[in-house]
């Protein structure tokens, strides 16, 4: 199990700045970033849907995907556990 580089922890940092928006793309962001939270009660992560995403966006989401396929690690391990559960409670009030 690995932390975050400097280039991981950069983009996760701005998806999670973007999922506490109220934007479409925040949606997006927020179902991405949520998919690996908890997709048994958040929702898997249709990857048609980066298509709605600017470039930035997605490039950030290759990278935060990336490093989830190489660690066992939830984000809550991370250090992230405050942000996800505010995106949590935005998203997914019920």
């Amino acid at each position: 199990m690995a932390d975050l580089n400097e280039k991981e922890n950069a983009a996760l940092l701005r998806l999670i700045k973007h999922a506490k928006r109220g934007t479409g793309q925040s949606r997006r962001v927020a179902d991405f970033l949520l998919a690996w939270w908890n997709p048994a009660q958040c929702g898997g992560f249709d990857f048609t849907t980066m298509w709605g995403c600017d470039e930035e966006i997605v490039e950030d989401m290759i990278v935060v995907f990336a490093y989830v396929a190489r660690n066992n690690r939830y984000p809550d391990t991370l250090g992230f556990e405050a942000d996800f559960a505010v995106i949590v409670h935005e998203w997914r009030p019920q």
